[in-house]
């Protein structure tokens, strides 16, 4: 079974101005993560844009980010497509293509039965073999993965993680409790240290894309100290941070100015998406400047044991 333990970034697509993919910007991004020490790099997640990019793209993209990589840390693509088929066709690529995991999440707008959405699940697991880290988002999907989904998915154990991004944290308290042989990981970024508490050793953050050693740092106090006092400072300073990423929807607009901010071309996001007024920028840059200040006091004054 694979195991997912660390910070996994779901890796941004950097557009031109002519909205076609900036591969030269995608390298380097990937690049950058791998050097600032991310555990993961996903491919193809709601970040990415996958929704907006054609089938050729997205394959490619997944074949630059494991080039890049190279074996230093896997790769997970995501299958995620409002037509199953595709996501089966996908999934069969990557495991082609050299995927370490795949993404499954629900198909989008039909609105399937649990026994439905699993069946499709056990589908795209039949078509590559991979192991599984699985993608329950209601808010964007329209359907919960719940106790009927998860029976039916166990006749497969390559079924072995979920991105828990509902919200809801009975969710947290039932996965913990009662599917122990799922591994969580963390998919709301201010639910952080609640999912490090009860045992998540992951965190999937968008977050991550352009403040690696600040996210790295609340996984390392929480998951590998153990030191949830120094967990809480951390991600007290980080609460301002996800607020902002939230305002006014425009999440993949924030994190894609995260990413300019840090000195990387992170480009447009493809329509519908607009990008964030000047307003929206200089709060979002007030607040990482000081959550990067009082974060590395927080280091400086609790260094690591390890």
């Amino acid at each position: 079974m694979m195991k997912f333990e660390g910070i996994y970034t779901p890796v941004i697509t950097p557009f031109k101005e002519d909205f076609s993919i900036d591969y030269d910007a995608y390298l380097d991004s990937v690049n950058h993560l791998v050097d600032a020490g991310v555990h993961g790099i996903i491919v193809g997640g709601t970040t990415g844009e996958y929704y907006v990019e054609s089938v050729k793209e997205r394959l490619h993209l997944l074949e630059l980010a494991k080039s890049t990589c190279a074996g230093k840390v896997p790769v997970i693509f995501g299958t995620g497509s409002i037509d199953p088929n595709e996501s089966i066709s996908l999934a069969e690529s990557a495991a082609h293509l050299g995927a370490d995991a795949l993404l499954v999440a629900t198909p989008p707008y039909s609105l399937p039965t649990e026994e439905e959405l699993a069946l499709h699940a056990l589908a795209v697991d039949s078509a590559a073999n991979l192991p599984i880290m699985l993608y329950n988002y209601p808010a964007r999907m329209g359907v919960m993965m719940g106790e009927i989904f998860f029976e039916h998915i166990g006749q497969s154990k390559n079924f072995c993680s979920i991105k828990e991004s509902s919200g809801d944290i009975n969710r947290l308290h039932l996965l913990a409790c009662d599917y122990p042989n799922i591994q969580l990981s963390c998919g709301m970024d201010d639910q952080a240290l609640e999912y490090f508490a009860w045992g998540a050793k992951s965190w999937v953050c968008a977050g991550s894309n352009f403040l690696a050693k600040e996210h790295i740092a609340l996984y390392k106090a929480c998951v590998l100290e153990g030191n949830f006092d120094k967990g809480r400072q951390i991600m007290s300073a980080m609460m301002p941070l996800m607020r902002v990423l939230e305002q006014g929807g425009k999440f993949i607009q924030s994190v894609k100015y995260g990413v300019t901010l840090s000195g990387r071309f992170a480009g447009e996001t493809r329509k519908p998406l607009r990008g964030l007024n000047s307003d929206e920028k200089q709060t979002l840059a007030q607040v990482i400047e000081k959550l990067k200040i009082s974060i590395d006091a927080i280091e400086q004054d609790n260094p690591s044991s390890l």
